[in-house]
């Protein structure tokens, strides 16, 4: 009797060669279906918490700032808007510090190490040393970030995806002998975090500067402009002279959801 095992397609396959050639065919199709692998593809996501982007910040704003003049006798709801723009105009921007807003992002592990890099901020993130995604509650799976710039059937997806499950593959093999945080060594860059994400309202500016520019890498492109977009209609006063990469198509934007 002769063994012969190889892998196809995140496939475990075992041949053993003996006299029944309909013996060994029934064996390899038991092993196909045992071994089947479930990576789960997705899109980002952002999720905005909806009193994080309130009118009243802008008023409260207005209320700190005329402090430095002693002019709170002339705070009303109408001015608030003409105050702080005028803060920006002036480059006062220290003012704006004072209020903040936080947002859930759901993207890829290397976009999150580009958000992660804005240093006035607090974040709390998805650990991969702490969750282990051969769990139940994962569904025995790890699940990555679709990157929109590999059309969907091109032989460029195909080689993405295939390594990101044989990622997955090796993965869950070395759990079985070492633990989430070693094994992790093997995850890919594509892996899906979800970060909460804390700027007061100068540092979301200069965040949109810099991640909504074409320079700017195009998954977080993704996320920034759209998200930038939001901030504007809501608190256009802050947010209403920050440029953007206009050519980014707005069919790959990431979900928004308000809640």
């Amino acid at each position: 009797m002769k063994k012969i095992a190889f892998v196809v397609n995140s496939y475990y396959c075992l041949i053993i060669v003996t006299n029944s050639y309909n013996y060994a065919l029934r064996l390899i199709v038991c092993f196909e279906k045992m071994e089947e692998m479930n990576m789960k593809i997705i899109k980002p996501r952002i999720i905005i918490f909806n009193m994080e982007l309130a009118q009243e910040k802008i008023c409260n704003i207005e209320k700190y700032g005329r402090i430095c003049y002693k002019s709170g006798s002339k705070i009303n709801i109408e001015g608030a808007n003409t105050f702080v723009r005028k803060l920006i105009a002036n480059g006062h921007e220290s003012v704006i510090e004072h209020e903040k807003a936080t947002i859930q992002i759901i993207t890829d592990r290397g976009v999150s190490h580009e958000i992660v890099r804005h240093r006035i901020a607090s974040y709390s993130q998805e650990s991969t040393r702490y969750c282990n995604y051969a769990n139940e509650k994962f569904g025995n799976e790890i699940t990555v970030v679709e990157p929109f710039f590999y059309k969907l059937d091109s032989d460029l997806y195909s080689i993405w995806k295939n390594s990101c499950k044989n990622a997955e593959e090796q993965y869950i093999n070395l759990l079985k002998s070492s633990s989430p945080q070693e094994a992790r060594s093997v995850l890919p860059n594509s892996l899906k975090t979800e970060i909460i994400v804390t700027f007061n309202f100068r540092e979301w500016r200069h965040f949109f500067r810099l991640r909504c520019s074409k320079k700017a890498h195009p998954q977080m492109r993704q996320i920034s402009i759209p998200l930038l977009l939001e901030f504007r209609k809501r608190l256009p006063v802050l947010f209403e002279d920050i440029e953007y990469d206009k050519e980014f198509n707005a069919n790959d934007y990431a979900e928004i959801e308000i809640l």
